[in-house]
């Protein structure tokens, strides 16, 4: 499952400071360290008041910003390489010194006086910096979280984000006249530039329980509560899209997930073949003492991070703080910069524990200036408990569950229990959404947006759409219109209904569907988890063996195809469901299904009878459906017509059993279909991620070949994951079958280390797709006349093949990121190349936006 397709667009984070009046009495000092000589930005130098350990280190770009309310008269700049700096500051005032530092005379092998290091210089073996690094990356099991027998803890979390980076006059554009009141002005040096607006808050109060042997965790939601947009997006699919991009950050890990990407940790087993490693300070008043050593990577333009890591010199070699950052050259979308800061304190037994975690994040669509959106995560730890009982009671059930009232907690309860209390702004944010949604300005324009964004056009009782199906055309009906849509909670909390009306100008006929659903569990039936029972009748077209969306069927996109494509079934489709979901992400669903279809176009039915070969007019079987699924721990955005899944390591399982049923509302064959099918997404940190769906089929009975698999065939010129990309539609059937499909993206690994294609940020995908199947005799319609025969072209070649020759197989290679947001695909097709109509080479084109 893509991640980010098509039409979801999920808003973005940013936290709120403090007004700069706040700072009174404060001294605050900010400024930018360069080389002396070069006139280049120097990362990671300390800069320290003099005399204590109060201090902070500058970010990649040199920037620094310090403040204290304490009478501190002197600062102190040091880093590896460069003469100690001293200057003088003024208490109590809000300053600004840029210094330069002077390259010492006496530097190390591995450091040289230029960010832009220089790499002939540096080498892993003999290297101090590199052998405490490994030190670290061998103790990094015993000082990561869940190492004792037993661990607990409470979190608290807090995420911002807000509009940011206006001007002035931008500000005061007509756009903006009626929200004024949500702007608010920060320091202009801090992330997001002087004019904010917050658009977004949400916070979560939770408590964790891990347990070593057996390995378990388990999850409690205290406590939660955010702004609601509900009306125009889906709240919760929004939370679970945020908390996919910024996921918990353990550094312990190999791997660390930021913005759907995975970064390679610096304390990785493979981190010293990736990064450079420079000790640039030793902290001897800091108990124990502590190493900073300074980290950027091998290749700027590679899934990794530059930073800074404080390690213990007690024998541990723990982290006790971390800073990571995103170098500018990084291949990932619209992140303008990112920053991460961890904090660890240790207990009396000596354990190291993360005390409060903070990620800040810049995005926008160019990288350089402009609107964007700026994003803050802080969480917060306490009560740490290590190697006491934990009740086994505790681990049953679902490893994440949400009390009852955790989204009914009073204001006073979240004032006594934060564990990092709101800013004055960040307070604000609550009270302005909920203002800004009785304005009828911006209800105007989310409106507006939310049609664009969902296909769909809300009124109180009703919406309209999917606006993309409302013109279409193909080769029988030719040109499209359809009109439709459904109803809201608004008119029953219970009862809802959907339909729409099509009319075909070359085919000259109408179509048109009518459902109605109840709600078993008193929630709409559009939201998790789905408990209803559905009846339906569908009067409309479908290509044979084209198993879209609901909302593909007739997508206007979707109907411009290649070669010969004018088969077409007309159904009457008569259905009643009940579907059933559980909070375990367990799901089936159960119907009952009859069937009428009626070929047209270039699709005849016929067989022989007294060797007389005969039109079959019409088709009918009447089916019990069962649909089984289970995705553990799945996690995704509920949008109007589908639900676009957030990636996963977990697998996901489906199965199906379908009996067909003669004599029975005119069914006329009795059959059964299984099918089994898997789906993992693999995550394979600098190699990129890999999707791979295993799926199977085998039908017991004899039936004709419209009731068999019909292989899924794409004409169309867009890459479908799903679909096999240079199969014509309806080429193959199979009775029994097993399937491959495996699509690879290197995230740029190779294409990062081109020079010039580096900075065109382009990523590297494969993919591999095979059918192994078969047609058993008793359903062959070439051994059997009074079968209905497959369908042929004008020429007398037959359009249906089997895949009794060996297996169909396909590959792509593609590019990926183009402009951000297009993927090509070359498509090579391997077998049954003889099939008349069909292409053994193509492109393909699919839109997917992600970071």
């Amino acid at each position: 499952m893509k991640i980010l397709q098509n039409k979801f667009k999920i808003l973005l984070i940013s936290y709120i400071f403090l007004s700069f009046n706040s700072y009174a009495q404060k001294t605050i000092i900010k400024g930018i360290i360069k080389d002396a000589q070069t006139k280049e930005a120097v990362p990671f130098v300390s800069v320290f008041f003099d005399g204590t350990q109060l201090g902070t280190v500058s970010d990649i770009n040199g920037a620094y910003t310090l403040q204290t309310s304490a009478n501190y008269t002197k600062l102190k700049f040091n880093f590896v390489g460069y003469n100690v700096l001293y200057k003088t500051i003024e208490p109590g005032k809000t300053q600004e010194i840029n210094v330069f530092l002077e390259p010492s005379k006496q530097q190390l092998k591995e450091v040289t006086v230029s960010s832009k290091r220089k790499r002939d210089g540096y080498r892993n073996k003999d290297n101090p910096a590199v052998e405490l690094i490994r030190n670290v990356i061998a103790h990094r099991d015993e000082n990561k979280l869940g190492a004792t027998a037993t661990t607990s803890y409470q979190e608290y979390e807090k995420i911002t984000f807000s509009i940011s980076n206006f001007s002035d006059d931008f500000k005061k554009k007509n756009f903006f006249k009626d929200y004024q009141f949500m702007f608010q002005q920060q320091d202009s040096n801090q992330l997001g530039g002087k004019n904010i607006l917050p658009i977004y808050i949400s916070e979560q109060i939770s408590d964790h329980y891990l347990k070593k042997n057996p390995e378990e965790n388990k999850t409690i939601i205290v406590a939660q509560k955010n702004v609601d947009f509900s009306k125009y997006v889906d709240n919760n699919g929004v939370k679970a899209g945020l908390n996919r991009m910024y996921q918990q950050i353990d550094i312990y890990q190999n791997n660390i997930n930021v913005m759907t990407s995975q970064f390679l940790s610096p304390i990785a087993n493979a981190a010293p073949t990736f990064y450079r490693y420079y000790i640039t300070d030793t902290l001897k008043n800091e108990s124990p003492q502590l190493i900073a050593l300074n980290f950027e990577a091998r290749n700027p333009n590679d899934l990794l991070f530059d930073g800074t890591l404080y390690v213990t010199l007690d024998g541990r070699y723990a982290i006790k703080k971390a800073q990571l950052a995103l170098g500018k050259h990084v291949n990932i979308n619209f992140v303008r910069s990112l920053n991460i800061d961890l904090t660890f304190e240790k207990d009396s037994a000596h354990h190291y524990y993360l005390t409060k975690s903070k990620l800040d994040a810049n995005f926008g669509v160019f990288k350089g200036k402009g609107i964007g959106l700026t994003g803050q995560r802080v969480v917060s730890f306490k009560d740490y408990k290590f190697n006491q009982a934990i009740p086994d009671s505790i681990f049953t059930g679902l490893k994440t569950e949400t009390l009852a009232d955790a989204t009914q907690k009073s204001n006073d309860f979240w004032a006594q229990n934060r564990l990092d209390s709101l800013k004055k702004g960040q307070a604000e944010i609550y009270h302005n959404v909920d203002t800004l949604q009785t304005i009828p300005s911006f209800r105007r324009k989310a409106e507006i947006a939310s049609v664009i964004a969902t296909g769909y056009k809300s009124y109180k009782y009703f919406e309209i759409g999917p606006i993309e199906n409302f013109n279409s055309f193909n080769n029988v009906e030719g040109y499209r219109l359809r009109f439709g849509g459904r109803t809201t909670p608004n008119f029953n909390k219970k009862l809802y209904f959907e339909n729409y009306t099509a009319y075909g100008f070359k085919d000259d006929q109408w179509k048109y569907y009518f459902s109605g659903a109840y709600s078993l569990n008193h929630q709409s039936i559009y939201k998790f988890p789905q408990k209803y029972i559905k009846a339906s009748f569908l009067r409309d077209t479908k290509i044979p063996g084209l198993d879209l969306l609901f909302h593909q069927e007739n997508s206007f996109f979707l109907s411009f195809r290649r070669g010969v494509n004018d088969m077409l079934l007309y159904n009457d489709i008569y259905k009643i469901e009940y579907n059933d979901e559980f909070e375990n992400h367990i799901s089936y669903n159960l119907s009952f299904r009859k069937w009428t279809q009626n070929p047209d176009g270039g699709l005849v039915y016929q067989n022989y009878e007294n060797n007389v070969l005969k039109n079959i007019n019409q088709l009918s079987t009447s089916e019990l459906d069962l649909k089984f699924r289970y995705a553990p721990h799945e996690r995704f955005y509920q949008g109007k017509t589908e639900r676009v899944a957030f990636f996963s390591p977990y697998p996901v399982y489906s199965f199906n059993y379908l009996q067909g049923i003669s004599g029975i509302f005119n069914g006329q064959y009795n059959y059964q279909k299984f099918n089994l099918s898997i789906d993992k997404a693999f995550q394979l940190s600098q190699l990129g991620f890999t999707y791979v769906t295993l799926d199977g089929g085998y039908i017991n009975g004899k039936a004709p070949f419209p009731l068999l698999t019909i292989h899924q065939g794409n004409q169309t010129y867009a890459y479908l994951y799903n679909s096999y990309n240079l199969m014509n539609f309806m080429e193959f059937v199979s009775d029994h079958y097993a399937s491959l499909k495996i699509d690879h993206n290197f995230n740029g690994f190779f294409l990062n280390k081109i020079p010039l294609i580096k900075a065109l940020k382009l990523r590297e995908l494969v993919s591999f797709k095979a059918i192994y199947g078969g047609l058993r005799d008793e359903n062959n319609p070439n051994l059997h006349p009074n079968l209905i025969q497959f369908p042929k072209y004008e020429s007398g070649l037959s359009r249906t093949y089997t895949l009794n020759k060996g297996p169909y197989l396909e590959g792509s290679i593609g590019l990926g990121n183009i402009l951000k947001v297009i993927r090509v695909d070359v498509v090579k097709r391997f077998t049954y190349l003889n099939n008349p109509e069909v292409s053994n080479l193509g492109i393909r084109l699919s839109i997917n936006g992600d970071f």
